[in-house]
């Protein structure tokens, strides 16, 4: 085997800590620094920071030192309001210093063609100036939205349309800013949330739809978003606070890509703080169910699950799906040629080393 790869994971929030156990874990990574934005987390053993005992690696605030380690590769999952903010002057920097990203928080960066223009265009500048590559994934945004559909249609002669849905229990999401102002979870249906602002749902899912019309040789004309709303009818109490009876309980956002004319790739997110709420929407009674429909010759019908059955908690699945996304794509980014990458550019980033059973 070759020398490890260096890497450092860019937080240790709920995606961050996923990270941290498996590049420790793996025989082909090096874990060589992680950044921290607590300052009561900085000094401490990232091991033990993630519950997974002590690993030789001292938490740091510090992204001028992280740079100076020289990692082959930063893996990027802060989150947080500002995200993409907060998030692309970090990739400049870390692209300019000669060093790769995998990145969780830009979700709009899936297909890059399409994410701002201004920032793009900054982002392949870096890279080319430090012959660097960034990647972004996730499951949904991610795998489930947009590759799992492209590998589907593998087995297709003629499509009329492709639906990918991703159906969520999101009641154990802490962050109410986000759940409450920004999704309008616990509002009642006057108030009008961040994802009811003209284009913000066609600007969201933008990225998946262009890059499945690519993968199938479509134009996309255009891009058309809707947003449904389902009460609660009792109280229900979830990880940031209480959903009160008669607010809403459960999100549909609907995405559209036009393709000569017609409603040619859908992609519908539902997301639920109870299993119970809005019955006449698609359920599930796993962490995060993932649906692809393609209609044509043939018709298919793929249904996949995240996580255990009813009353597993957290839905920690979904997450590790996210992580390992970017995460097993590490050794592929590193051999892909400088610039902005999508799935399109990327063979299968098999999971090297998963079948392995012995921790380090």
């Amino acid at each position: 085997m070759s020398k490890p790869l260096r890497v450092v994971v860019w937080s240790t929030g709920w995606i961050g800590s996923i990270a941290v156990e498996a590049v420790h874990r793996r025989p082909d990574m090096e874990l060589v620094g992680v950044w921290v934005h607590s300052a009561e987390k900085v000094g401490h053993d990232v091991g033990e920071i993630v519950g997974i005992g002590t690993v030789g690696v001292v938490a740091t605030s510090d992204a001028d030192a992280l740079i100076a380690l020289r990692p082959d590769c930063v893996v990027y999952a802060a989150s947080g309001p500002e995200r993409d903010t907060a998030a692309v002057p970090d990739y400049v920097r870390l692209l300019e210093a000669g060093i790769n990203v995998v990145t969780t928080t830009s979700t709009r960066l899936v297909y890059p063609p399409t994410f701002t223009a201004q920032w793009r265009d900054a982002l392949e500048t870096a890279a080319k100036a430090g012959g660097t590559s960034l990647y972004a994934s996730g499951i949904f945004p991610g795998f489930g939205s947009d590759q799992l559909a492209l590998v589907l249609s593998t087995q297709s002669s003629t499509i009329q349309k492709i639906e990918a849905t991703e159906v969520s229990l999101n009641d154990h999401y802490p962050v109410a800013d986000v759940m409450m102002d920004g999704m309008g979870f616990g509002r009642p249906l006057d108030f009008a949330p961040w994802l009811s602002r003209p284009g913000t749902i066609e600007a969201s899912w933008a990225g998946p739809i262009h890059l499945v019309a690519e993968g199938l040789g479509a134009v996309v004309e255009e891009v058309r978003g809707s947003l449904e709303r389902a009460l609660a009818d009792r109280d229900i109490e979830v990880a940031f606070g209480m959903i009160p009876a008669g607010t809403v309980g459960a999100v549909c956002t609907r995405a559209v890509g036009v393709v000569d004319g017609r409603e040619a790739i859908v992609i519908k997110h539902i997301i639920r703080m109870a299993r119970d709420v809005a019955p006449d929407w698609l359920g599930s009674e796993c962490d995060a169910t993932y649906r692809v429909d393609i209609d044509g010759d043939p018709d298919i019908h793929c249904t996949m699950t995240m996580g255990e059955m009813q009353g597993h908690a957290a839905g920690r699945g979904a997450m590790v799906a996210t992580a390992m996304r970017v995460l097993n794509a590490v050794p592929y980014v590193v051999d892909a040629p400088a610039g902005l990458l999508s799935s399109l550019d990327l063979p299968l980033t098999l999971p090297r080393f998963a079948l392995r059973t012995a921790h380090r």
